[in-house]
């Protein structure tokens, strides 16, 4: 096999193939990405963990077609700092020789046979403009939980029912919900999925960018059990959840009694300012009133902190607690100039949505649903 690639080329592709690979793999050759060079002038690496598979086609200057395994994490520290020339890669008897301008690396090839067959992703079920795509699975995959005690909740939810897209994630704390469209290949698209939430993330991250995002959730007949990705010419595979996500759309109040409108980042900056006297797990108190809203943290012989910033109330004044992370979370997320907050109780789970105007309607295609804590008082 011999090549001739740019170096910009060859540093992305390889950044971006790498970046779920294991830095202890369960079998060695999954600590490899693999290299395939065919003549037509295209060269295409990949990667596989056995949950989640990458790959991305480039062009290059192909002398000699063939294929070879290389560690992944070396040649992207390698690639990574090249100087700005053309890198020339040629397999030597048992390594693999890689020169731009004047350096040189060999690096030591490993057993392609033992690489593990990539999935095959299927056919696009549909596609979804790339903002709109890593906009939701952001908004979203902030309130899946990140340990391991309960592992169907480290997933997104993600249901479709023709050109309605609905994606829902909580870790028992606090729920978001996101709605959008997007274009399906054929009207009476089916599909209920549980997708890692950090694999999606890491996804959305990587391939937003792209104009759109093509997604395959494979033959329903098949129990292969797999999601794909596309963009421009990266591919990306990742294995699915088992298991039933639990029926939390009920957690969602089906009316309020309270509403409150906040600017977003005015309210963002001062719960970030008050809660920096919060002990560690300790709530923030924030009580609505007419036209305004006081932000306290601290009691006692505890250092303590306040802050009011203007609020509009519709109903009954409220005091309510919760965790300042949890509700910077939702906050940062938002993506409207205001913050619509619904309550019933001080008890109960409030609401987050975004709002355009003070007297426009929310706009509630993304929903963040917050449990209060208890405080004394």
């Amino acid at each position: 096999m011999k090549f001739r690639v740019e170096r910009d080329v060859l540093s992305e592709a390889v950044a971006w193939v790498v970046r779920g690979l294991s830095n202890r793999p369960p079998v060695p050759v999954l600590a490899g990405v693999l290299l395939t060079a065919d003549e037509v002038g295209t060269l295409t690496l990949s990667a596989y963990d056995y949950e989640v598979s990458a790959t991305v086609t480039v062009e290059a200057e192909v002398s000699e077609g063939g294929q070879v395994l290389v560690l992944g994490k070396l040649l992207a520290d390698i690639s990574r700092n090249l100087p700005d020339r053309p890198v020339e890669v040629a397999t030597d008897g048992a390594k693999v020789q890689l020169t731009c301008g004047s350096s040189r690396f060999a690096l030591i090839q490993m057993p392609v046979a033992d690489y593990p067959q990539l999935p095959t992703q299927a056919d696009a079920s549909g596609s979804m403009p790339g903002d709109a795509f890593t906009q939701a699975v952001h908004q979203v995959s902030i309130a899946a939980d990140r340990g391991d005690t309960l592992p169907i909740l480290t997933g997104v939810r993600v249901e479709i029912e023709g050109e309605k897209v609905t994606m829902l994630a909580t870790d028992r704390y606090r729920l978001a919900l996101r709605e959008l469209t997007w274009s399906p290949s054929a009207p009476d698209a089916s599909y209920v999925c549980l997708v890692p939430a950090r694999t999606l993330s890491e996804t959305a991250k990587a391939l937003g960018a792209s104009a759109s995002v093509d997604v395959a959730f494979g033959d329903a007949q098949r129990s292969d059990g797999l999601v794909g990705f596309e963009a421009g010419r990266r591919r990306t595979t990742t294995r699915l959840l088992d298991g039933e996500y639990p029926k939390v759309t009920s957690i969602f109040p089906s009316s309020v009694d309270t509403v409150a409108v906040v600017d977003t980042q005015a309210f963002i900056e001062a719960v970030r300012r008050v809660a920096l006297v919060a002990e560690r797990n300790t709530p923030i108190r924030l009580r609505f009133t007419d036209g305004q809203l006081t932000i306290e943290a601290g009691s006692g012989d505890d250092a303590q902190g306040s802050e009011a910033v203007e609020a509009s109330l519709t109903g009954p004044e409220i005091e309510i607690a919760f965790n300042p992370q949890f509700l910077l979370d939702g906050l940062g997320v938002l993506n409207a100039p205001l913050a619509r907050l619904g309550f019933t109780q001080p008890s109960r789970p409030a609401v987050l949505s975004g709002q355009a105007e003070i007297d426009g309607e929310p706009d509630e295609s993304y929903r963040y649903v917050l449990m209060p804590v208890r405080f004394a008082g």
